[in-house]
């Protein structure tokens, strides 16, 4: 029997506050609560595959099922940021956090940059990526300065209108930023954030992410190498820096990546398709929007009945999150929440139990399904 796992991201999907969420800020973040809390949310299916059944989930209606195909993954990097949480799931456990920069870049970092672009640089500061080209898009049309700036995340983010810097000469100048950023400055992802139009600018789907190479080997070499299918769907090519993949697509949205991984199912290989889905981090949790948010998780939802029904005896899905990122809390940061992992498929995993230490389990759960002999 060929044997296929399908691995979902749903980028920020965290289901409550980890123990130590005091000291990364975010006591009392939720995601999945305060999504529930709308009274719109409508997720049957993920409710079939244990989500209201998980530990600490004392909201929703359980399933009732027995324990065997989902659990709550805790996360043992130092860290809230996607690459930590995706290279971990991966067997990558980073002890030390990435940098981050409450006050901006170090003039010397900024000095350098320009030196090397040719370019000026504008705000330089952590700003929500909207409100930036918002704040600062018409003095870049005038100046062509770039307009850098970062979050409460480890990211060097450069934004420019397309008309002023084509997205090619961004993606060169994020390589540039790449390059210098390395050592105690070593960001997890430089990323391109292209606009367009007049005021009110508009971001477009042509964000890039140059993430540093994973520290180490990770599960995906160790599939690729076996001569199996390793593909990614949507940052994950830019959050392993292309490391470990025999193949790859980008997605413009949710149900771009959808559609994708649809097309890619309906193909003959065995191995592993690895998924990530952005909206609900970088449109919804981002921007302080619960509603959008809940309808996010109603229609990924309802795309997954669909999908499970096409599935073949020996796929397996699993439906998971790298961190979260609570649309109700004052802050529009990422947030230290625990994350589901739910279970699709005829093979049971029997590593699964209540409340699991490590998103490295995943990893682990793959490697097992893909090169051991039955379950």
């Amino acid at each position: 029997m060929t044997k296929r796992v399908f691995l979902i991201v749903l980028d920020s999907f965290g289901i409550g506050e980890m123990p130590d969420a005091a000291e990364f800020g975010d006591e009392g973040s939720n995601t999945l609560k305060a999504c529930f809390s709308t009274g719109k949310l409508n997720v049957p299916n993920m409710r079939k595959l244990g989500l209201f059944d998980l530990d600490g989930v004392d909201y929703g209606e359980p399933a009732g099922l027995d324990g065997k195909t989902f659990a709550r993954l805790s996360e043992r990097s130092k860290g809230k940021d996607t690459t930590t949480g995706h290279w971990e799931m991966m067997g990558i456990i980073s002890e030390k956090p990435f940098p981050t920069y409450p006050n901006g870049f170090p003039p010397e970092i900024i000095t350098e940059f320009e030196r090397r672009t040719g370019r000026k640089v504008l705000c330089n500061k952590p700003y929500s990526g909207t409100a930036v080209i918002a704040d600062y898009g018409e003095e870049h049309l005038k100046t062509g300065a770039l307009i850098v700036y970062t979050s409460a995340d480890s990211v060097f983010q450069i934004a420019a209108h397309e008309d002023i810097v084509p997205v090619d000469e961004l993606y060169r100048y994020c390589e540039t930023a790449r390059a210098m950023l390395t050592g105690e400055h070593a960001v997890g992802r430089v990323i391109a954030r292209p606009f367009t139009g007049t005021h009110p600018f508009t971001r477009t789907p042509r964000r890039h992410d140059f993430s540093l190479k994973p520290t180490q080997k990770t599960v995906l070499d160790e599939i690729s190498e076996a001569g199996l299918t390793c593909y990614g769907v949507g940052k994950i090519n830019d959050i392993f820096a292309g490391v470990g993949l025999n193949g790859f697509v980008r997605t413009e949205n949710n149900a771009d990546g959808m559609k994708k991984t649809e097309e890619f199912a309906a193909e003959d290989w065995e191995g592993l398709c690895f998924v990530n889905l952005v909206d609900f981090d970088m449109l919804y949790g981002h921007r302080n929007d619960v509603m959008g948010y809940t309808n996010a998780l109603n229609e990924f939802d309802l795309w997954l009945g669909e999908f499970l029904k096409t599935l073949r005896g020996g796929d397996v899905v699993l439906i998971t999150g790298d961190h979260g990122c609570d649309p109700t809390t004052p802050s529009t940061d990422h947030s230290r929440e625990y994350v589901p992992l739910l279970k699709y498929g005829q093979r049971v995993f029997p590593e699964f139990s209540g409340t699991m230490n490590g998103f490295d389990n995943i990893g682990k759960m793959i490697k097992r399904y893909l090169f051991d002999n039955g379950q």
